[in-house]
């Protein structure tokens, strides 16, 4: 008869113990376990902008590796004789085919299409938002610069990743964009025509495209994003201390938050389920890309009103905006109607991303370590060169549908041109002036603010006939991201000595423009501010005339 010793309570079984002792012995992570578990996250809602990303990564994997199942790479041709009668008996690729198949034959296929188109645009969406959110804050600073640039190599790769699967299916909106694609290569000087010839492995289309950017889509780049994600959004973020906007209780050397463990697991997971949820009603009740409706890729059929996904439209604009500029030298022509918006525009959106967090310090001398984030009020120059930028990217998104505003508004398709020409260069520079003003204004309502109090609408009646208003002080916690020290975002360069002599770095031509450039970004920074008080009361008295007079 045997006798069973019953387990005291809080103490790990025997077997799972072994294990976790066989494990630690051979890969070491148990420190690193009751390390990260223990680990403060920031309680804020912005900083759950990135796990969107990270969780639309997820399912993209997910359906991707659903659809490959099913899904030809290939552009030979072939009669489809599917369920789709009103396609029956048309020539087509059997990469188009095998789309249709999908969506029509197999079980769930275009539900889950849907949910991978849609948690496509959601993962750039993302991304985007991830981005301002770093830039505007200068989340971006010492010691996180990696880190930015992997977020801008990934925001490019996503890109291209969506324009290549966004071709797969070979219809003819996706041809548009291929045909496109061939234009802007071949636009290039002296290697273009090479190029062309081994991206498309012959005469445009080609038989070889597809194939190839079925292997760069689901091979090529996935690995790389697979390689860098972690990195980005683990390993340094991990390794790094979390940064944190400021605060009661914040500074640049403490950390405040919850514990990875239960706080943040139990929040991130939620909010998993609530990205899924998002993506899978999407691709329930909207529908995107009915490629059946568009039929195949035809080099001879030209589609009015083609429109690409929302992250390709600023390239769509600026082609739609450049003139018809081209010239001859040595020879070759160089066609700068192709060559400025394909190539000069994204270089210079995506080189100034990569290299603002190094001009940023060049210009402000700020070579300190920060975990303490900036609120953009505090530093308008920074917040009015993004608004800036975003005016710019935006403009040039909505001029990729010039041609639909023209039909929709009833105005000549030459006057939007025009107008969205004039106003890419008029719309930053007003965006610029209208954010470094706002935030001015609101940093003077924060010095009001501190030296008034809030108003409570309690207007009280002297006993000589004065009217006041009862206003309290902020209290601690609202006076502490105005009041609390905090590392400067920038330093004073160039300062002469006692003697009125320049120092070293303030001479040379360079050397004055870096001066003229720190002082114009000084300028406007938020000035230390000292609180009045907290949670008293007094009277904001203002002369007014009496009932009797």
């Amino acid at each position: 008869m045997s006798v069973t010793t019953p387990r005291r309570p809080g103490r790990t079984p025997r077997a799972l113990g072994a294990t976790g002792r066989a494990i630690d012995d051979r890969f070491g992570g148990a420190k690193f376990g009751a390390k990260a578990i223990k680990k403060a996250f920031p309680d804020h809602w912005s900083f759950l902008l990135g796990e969107i990303a990270l969780y639309s990564f997820v399912i993209i994997l997910l359906t991707g590796v659903f659809l490959t199942l099913f899904f030809k790479p290939s552009a030979t041709q072939m009669i489809y004789e599917g369920s789709y009668a009103k396609l029956r008996g048309v020539q087509m690729s059997e990469a188009y085919a095998s789309t249709l198949h999908i969506s029509f034959d197999i079980r769930g296929g275009l539900l889950v299409r849907q949910i991978h188109h849609w948690a496509t645009v959601l993962f750039l969406a993302a991304i985007l938002i991830h981005m301002l959110r770093n830039f505007f804050t200068g989340a971006f600073r010492k010691p996180r610069e990696l880190n930015w640039l992997i977020g801008v190599t990934l925001f490019i790769l996503v890109l291209l990743n969506g324009l290549f699967g966004y071709s797969l299916p070979d219809d003819l909106l996706s041809g548009t964009g291929l045909r496109i694609l061939e234009g802007v290569l071949l636009g290039l000087p002296l290697v273009g025509s090479y190029a062309t010839m081994f991206l498309f492995g012959g005469e445009f289309p080609g038989e070889e495209i597809i194939p190839r950017l079925f292997s760069i889509h689901v091979l090529l780049i996935p690995g790389i994003l697979a390689a860098l994600i972690p990195l980005h959004a683990v390993v340094l973020t991990w390794h790094q201390t979390h940064t944190q906007f400021p605060g009661r209780g914040s500074s640049n050397e403490t950390q405040k938050g919850y514990p990875f463990f239960p706080v943040f697991v139990g929040k991130t997971v939620a909010y998993q389920l609530w990205t899924f949820a998002v993506i899978i009603l999407l691709a329930t009740f909207a529908q995107v890309n009915p490629v059946w409706l568009y039929g195949p890729y035809d080099p001879g059929a030209i589609s009015a009103g083609s429109q690409p996904d929302w992250y390709m439209g600023f390239l769509e604009g600026s082609l739609r905006l450049m003139p018809n500029w081209e010239f001859n030298l040595w020879g070759y022509t160089f066609p700068m109607n192709v060559l400025i918006p394909a190539l000069v525009v994204p270089g210079v959106l995506f080189t100034g991303l990569a290299v603002y967090p190094f001009l940023e310090r060049w210009v402000t001398g700020d070579h300190a370590t920060h975990h303490l984030l900036d609120r953009p009020r505090d530093v308008p120059v920074r917040t009015g060169i993004g608004v800036a930028g975003m005016v710019f990217y935006g403009l040039l998104w909505i001029a990729g549908a010039n041609d639909i505003i023209a039909h929709t508004f009833h105005i000549p398709l030459f006057a939007t041109t025009w107008f969205f020409r004039i106003a890419i260069f008029v719309g930053p520079v007003i965006g610029f002036i209208v954010a470094q003003r706002m935030c001015l204004g609101l940093q003077r309502r924060d010095r009001f603010l501190l030296e008034h109090g809030l108003e409570t609408g309690v207007i009280m009646l002297a006993p000589d006939g004065r009217y006041s208003e009862l206003e309290v002080h902020l209290s601690k916690e609202a006076a502490a991201p105005l009041t609390d020290e905090r590392l400067p975002t920038a330093l004073p360069l160039g300062r002469p000595d006692r003697e009125g002599i320049a120092p070293p770095e303030a001479r040379g031509r360079m050397s004055r423009v870096r001066l003229g450039l720190n002082r114009w970004f000084i300028r406007d920074l938020r000035e230390p501010v000292s609180p009045h008080g907290d949670g008293e009361s007094r009277h904001h008295e203002e002369q007014t005339p009496s009932l009797e007079k």
